[in-house]
């Protein structure tokens, strides 16, 4: 381990060793610093898809704002590449192996402020812990489908909440404050009236322009609400996904659905009606009463008997029950992207790739609808890209190496049946770790115009791309 290599002096004409490189960091920082061979570099690195394993020549965990500023500096000096490991279903492109690597998640600060209805988190801060303290209070953040992932992260990348996106748009609409750690090692605070360029950039750049090391944001009122899932046999997916169809057209902004296509392990994890089952899983999230969400699930309650039912009027610290997403790190192939509608053509296509006899080899294949709020800009502009996109699609699966070879054949071979229905603008954290890898991807992904601001200002504040391990915005010429 490199915090324990002693003081060392090199002559010039010395060749000087890896290690001796990074001996500054030891005093510099006071959060473990490891190379390759040091015991628990892997678990450092370790990420939530197996498959995307993270090999820097060193990694940093930082403990606070200081340490992540000392790394950036050093890694300055030495002219590498720096990345960051958050919480949750991170990308960090590729394996970042000649890299810097700081990782975040011991910067554990949370403070909620009932009375300007803000919480204040540092950047190892899940939406789970946030969650346990805004419900003492009544209190609902912009949280996504999976609350054990990070704040941070999830916000940079827009924020896509299962409940409340309809109705008050991304998590990235309602940042008031962030401190940020740049490329020359300087420490931010970035606010819409100071360095407003900043704060627009890094509100949907997604880890492009620094490092945020901490975050205010808005809550709300919002102590309750009626969702959960219905889950019906798969052969019966066709008239569900028709009614469903139907009904999102007539959705106010106060309720939100999706639906996933599953394939589910036979685990004693799952309940009983869904071990080993093929299943089609609508998700309802509405934002009042038992009654008014009952009658809104109705249609799709008369398109077929679900298998399983769990929705119910909940306390807002229970939105993961909306998605049940996996909470433990395993391999994983994905693909995801928008749709510009979810017309009579799209579902035949989708059955075709998906249904009864398909062949589908993924074990979760989803479509949300989007809208409302979603579409609107908000009063703190940001350079979230995904305005104006009616419905996104999603794939993973898990496996062994020989089930994700032929997952990814599927991803492939999904994205490619439902071209006729993309959209070129996406929800930059839906992105898989294989797509938007060229800078033409990437330009596509935020539009002509919104890329070419965004790369102005990557020269700005990241001339030498210091930050590149994502899906990255090259600074311009």
């Amino acid at each position: 381990m490199l915090n324990n290599v002693p003081n060392v002096v090199h002559t010039s004409a010395e060749p000087m060793p890896a290690t001796a490189g990074h001996v500054p960091l030891l005093t510099a920082v006071e959060g473990p610093v490891l190379l390759p061979d040091d015991i628990g570099y892997g678990e450092e690195c370790r990420t939530f898809n197996l498959s995307r394993a993270l090999t820097p020549a060193v990694v940093v965990g930082a403990t606070h704002t200081d340490d992540v500023a000392a790394a950036v500096r050093h890694a300055g000096r030495l002219g590498m590449p720096v990345a960051v490991r958050n919480q949750g279903h991170q990308v960090v492109l590729p394996t970042a192996e000649d890299a810097l690597l700081i990782t975040t998640n011991r910067l554990q600060e949370i403070s909620v402020d009932p009375g300007r209805r803000t919480v204040r988190v540092g950047a190892g801060v899940t939406w789970a812990q946030v969650l346990t303290e805004t419900d003492k209070t009544g209190l609902a953040p912009i949280v996504g489908s999976a609350p054990h992932v990070g704040v941070i992260g999830y916000t940079l990348g827009g924020g896509l909440s299962p409940l409340l996106g309809r109705k008050l748009g991304y998590a990235a609409d309602h940042v008031r404050w962030m401190e940020v750690v740049t490329a020359d090692g300087a420490v931010r605070e970035v606010t819409p009236e100071r360095l407003p360029d900043l704060f627009w950039a890094l509100l949907g750049g997604k880890g492009n322009f620094g490092v945020v090391t901490r975050m205010e944001f808005d809550v709300f009122p919002f102590p309750r609400f009626y969702g959960g899932g219905l889950w019906f046999r798969g052969e019966e997916m066709l008239p569900v996904l028709e009614a469903w169809r139907a009904l999102v057209p007539e959705l106010g902004e106060d309720t939100m659905t999706s639906f996933s296509v599953q394939r589910l392990p036979d685990v004693a994890a799952l309940p009983q009606p869904l071990r080993g089952a093929f299943v089609l899983h609508v998700r309802l999230g509405h934002l009042g009463d038992s009654t008014t969400g009952a009658r809104i699930a109705a249609p799709l309650r008369a398109a077929a008997t679900p298998v399983f039912d769990t929705l119910t009027e909940r306390p807002f610290g229970e939105i993961g029950e909306i998605h049940r997403d996996p909470v433990h790190a395993m391999p994983l192939v994905e693909t995801g992207f928008a749709l510009r509608e979810f017309s009579a053509g799209t579902l035949g296509r989708l059955m075709e790739l998906t249904g009864p006899g398909s062949g589908c080899s993924m074990k979760n294949v989803e479509v949300r609808a989007l809208g409302g709020a979603l579409d609107r800009e908000p009063a703190r502009p940001n350079s979230v890209s995904s305005r104006g996109v009616p419905y996104m699609t999603f794939a993973v699966g898990s496996g062994s190496p020989a089930q994700l070879r032929t997952m990814a054949e599927f991803a492939r071979a999904y994205a490619g049946g439902l071209t006729p229905w993309r959209a070129p603008h996406h929800v930059i954290n839906f992105l898989s770790p294989d797509e938007a890898l060229s800078e033409a991807e990437v330009r596509d992904v935020y539009g002509a115009e919104r890329y070419a601001r965004l790369a102005a200002l990557k020269r700005v504040y990241d001339p030498a791309n210091m930050f590149r391990f994502n899906h990255n915005i090259k600074p311009a010429a």
